[in-house]
């Protein structure tokens, strides 16, 4: 549990840099791809560095195709849809709804076979009626259509993410941090073919967004990711336990809202927003 919350508190960086890259105008394209572009070397020097690199290698060769496939879901159908939500809403709005991620989890762990308590399945109904209550404030400032420009990528990307990380946990005894390694130069030809069209329709990134992405690659895409999935690691042979884990993203709700009122100086949440919020936060306590 400890693991992930400071996971979740790296991943806020995600939320907040994004927001304020996208309110400079800049490309969400540049901003999802040059994450994961910049993830490439400081992830090979850190697994070669523990002597993981052999391994990661051997499994790329062995399964191309299940590493392709899986990593594009688990990466490239969690930021890019991510990403783009962030245009629409601010930070701790996409936050918010990003806590869907836990519920996603929780059903694909039964589906897979797993049995999850009714608490669990309690607090994860805790959890969907503050991320409504996150919602009924932003429904009532911009309209619906808004709000589906929000809610629905971000919604793919709850059950991507999941859904990605586990059809590859344990695979070939890679441990979390190998595993990362192998995800990003799994969806490697995805953050190519987005860069290529940011390129061509967008024009170049600037460079204050060259820097925010290089940000966002160290603190959410090699600490947060690494040490998230090391908690999962560790718990993987448990459901209720990794629903547990995965549901301590829930604290990139509060990091969020508090990141973006020191650099974006966005507007506070209304009553609805803070019980919203407020719930979510009980979610992850009760977990």
């Amino acid at each position: 549990m400890a693991l992930g919350i400071v996971a979740a508190a790296c991943f806020a960086t995600t939320f907040v840099l994004n927001r304020w890259m996208s309110v400079a105008g800049g490309s969400w394209m540049w901003s999802a791809s040059l994450r994961y572009l910049f993830m490439v070397v400081p992830m090979v020097a850190l697994v070669a560095l523990r002597g993981g690199l052999p391994g990661v290698l051997r499994s790329l060769r062995a399964r191309p195709a299940v590493w392709l496939g899986w990593s594009t879901v688990g990466f490239g159908l969690f930021y890019a849809p991510l990403t783009w939500a962030g245009e629409a809403g601010a930070g701790w709005l996409v936050a918010s709804t990003w806590q869907l991620v836990i519920v996603a989890g929780i059903v694909i762990g039964a589906l897979g076979g797993g049995r999850i308590p009714p608490r669990t399945l309690g607090v994860s109904a805790l959890i969907v009626v503050g991320v409504a209550l996150a919602q009924l404030q932003h429904a009532r400032g911009t309209g619906l259509g808004t709000v589906l420009q929000v809610v629905l990528p971000v919604t793919v990307a709850a059950v991507a993410y999941p859904l990605g990380n586990r059809r590859l946990l344990g695979l070939d005894g890679l441990d979390g941090v190998q595993r990362t390694l192998a995800m990003t130069l799994g969806s490697l030809p995805l953050w190519l073919a987005l860069a290529g069209t940011a390129a061509v329709t967008q024009g170049p990134p600037t460079g204050g967004q060259l820097v925010q992405c290089l940000a966002v690659a160290l603190m959410s895409g090699v600490v947060a990711t690494t040490l998230f999935f090391r908690a999962t690691d560790r718990v993987r042979h448990h459901p209720a336990a990794l629903g547990a884990v995965e549901a301590t993203q829930a604290a990139e709700v509060p990091f969020t809202l508090l990141g973006e009122a020191l650099v974006v100086g966005v507007a506070a949440p209304t009553a609805a927003g803070w019980a919203g919020l407020a719930l979510i936060v009980l979610g992850l306590c009760a977990h």
